[in-house]
């Protein structure tokens, strides 16, 4: 009889969906479980005025689990009340306490919040082009804030971080070059989940990428491509030359660049309390010698076999030549990435990253904090290279973005320096 489920002694287990708020417009899920089944259980709800039984059931076969969607009665809505409670009682089917069973209670105290935050823009970029960035600006009021970010029409959320006073946000944006369209929105929402979305207006600007179509030579798959495939683990036991050539183009590639979008999405959330970004030219007198954005199409006897898009701006100059970046930060990592060779990466804040690929030596290591201009690393042909030169990548919160306007000192006081200076004069004139 002891050890029988009908004489189990656990007490039935209450669980209530809530941070300690309530807007009293959206329901509270409650779930109520016991091993032997449900006797009966109450839901009342207590103001300082009164008590309201809300839901009461008994039942005549035991019953479990109870899913339920608690909604406030239309009375509680007007009423004054800043904090009330949601009492559960239950009881199970035991036989256990001389055939009683077990009950038990939870008291739950909830704090009323039926305001929606408060948003706006106080500035943000005129536009934004495809494959390229954009600041945003905005305020936030509210006493229960719970979480916040920009959305977006793709799926990626990005982070803002706090801005030159209490209560106001910076972040940076950018609209990657595979996405048709680009849309964001502000959403904001407290702990008793009140909601506000504002969109960011910003123009849309087309732009359009180069695509190349490249023959893959028999010369290259049994040179470069068999060197590379002695490497990867991908790649171990696969002997045909163009299955070498998909799986270090389309499988390592992806690896390495989930390394790099894991390590460039990170935002600090430390207070900005300014952004000033130097033109980037980390290679004295380098000449371009491949284009961001470039989609590559791939083929071998006039089939198409692969494709990927180049993500960055090659720069070549002399063999082995010192990369000395303009705008100086900390090193995030400066190891061996694959097809991206030797490969340093420095976190400018605000999410803003740059990449130096294929370098012959890296001179710095993780957690170095560099000034503008240092000698970071060499340029070489390290991972997939045929040649010495550097692949230099500029990157928004794990997104690549065209390194151009970045190396645009018009562009970069438009888009970046202005929006802040304006921002700072609307904050100084509210407070």
């Amino acid at each position: 009889m002891y050890n029988s489920l009908i004489f189990e002694r656990e007490a039935p287990a209450i669980a209530l969906d809530s941070d300690g708020y309530w807007n009293l417009k959206d329901p509270l899920k409650l779930s109520i479980q016991d091993v032997s089944g449900l006797k009966s259980y109450k839901v009342t709800l207590k103001s300082s005025s009164e008590d309201t039984v809300l839901y009461h059931e008994q039942f005549m076969e035991a019953k479990s689990p109870i899913e339920l969607k608690i909604e406030s009665p239309k009375s509680a809505y007007t009423m004054k009340d800043k904090e009330i409670k949601i009492v559960v009682e239950a009881l199970d089917a035991s036989k256990w306490n001389f055939f009683q069973g077990n009950s038990t209670q939870r008291e739950y105290s909830l704090k009323i919040d039926k305001k929606r935050p408060l948003v706006s823009i106080i500035g943000n970029s005129y536009k934004i082009s495809k494959g390229g960035s954009a600041l945003v600006i905005f305020k936030i009021e509210d006493e229960n804030l719970k979480d916040f970010y920009i959305e977006t029409n793709f799926d990626k959320k990005f982070k803002a971080q706090p801005f030159y006073k209490e209560g106001y946000y910076i972040a940076l944006l950018a609209w990657p070059i595979m996405e048709s369209n680009f849309k964001a929105t502000v959403v904001v929402e407290d702990y008793a989940k009140n909601t506000t979305q504002v969109y960011i207006p910003l123009y849309l600007r087309e732009k359009s990428y180069k695509v190349s179509n490249i023959k893959l030579s028999d010369s290259f798959l049994k040179g470069k491509i068999a060197e590379l495939a002695e490497e990867f683990e991908e790649t171990q036991g696969v002997t045909d030359s163009i299955e070498q050539f998909k799986l270090i183009n389309e499988t390592v590639r992806l690896k390495n660049e989930s390394l790099i979008h894991e390590i460039t999405s990170k935002v600090p959330q430390k207070m900005v309390q300014d952004f000033h970004i130097n033109s980037m030219y980390p290679l004295k007198n380098g000449a371009v010698v491949a284009h961001f954005g470039d989609h590559r199409i791939y083929s071998y006897n006039d089939k198409d076999v692969s494709e990927s898009y180049h993500m960055g701006l090659d720069l070549a100059s002399n063999a082995q030549a010192e990369i000395r970046p303009q705008n100086g930060g900390e090193v995030v990592y400066s190891e061996y990435n694959g097809l991206y060779g030797n490969m340093p990466i420095i976190s400018h804040g605000l999410g803003l990253y740059t990449l130096y690929g294929h370098c012959s030596s890296i001179v710095v290591n993780n957690g170095d904090v560099v000034g503008n201009g240092a000698h970071i690393a060499n340029t070489g042909k390290s991972g997939y290279a045929m040649g010495d030169h550097l692949h230099f990548g500029v990157l928004v919160q794990g997104i690549e973005v065209h390194p151009a306007e970045w190396m645009d000192d018009e562009w970069m006081k438009l888009n970046i320096t202005d929006i802040i200076k304006s921002a700072k004069d609307i904050i100084d004139k509210k407070i």
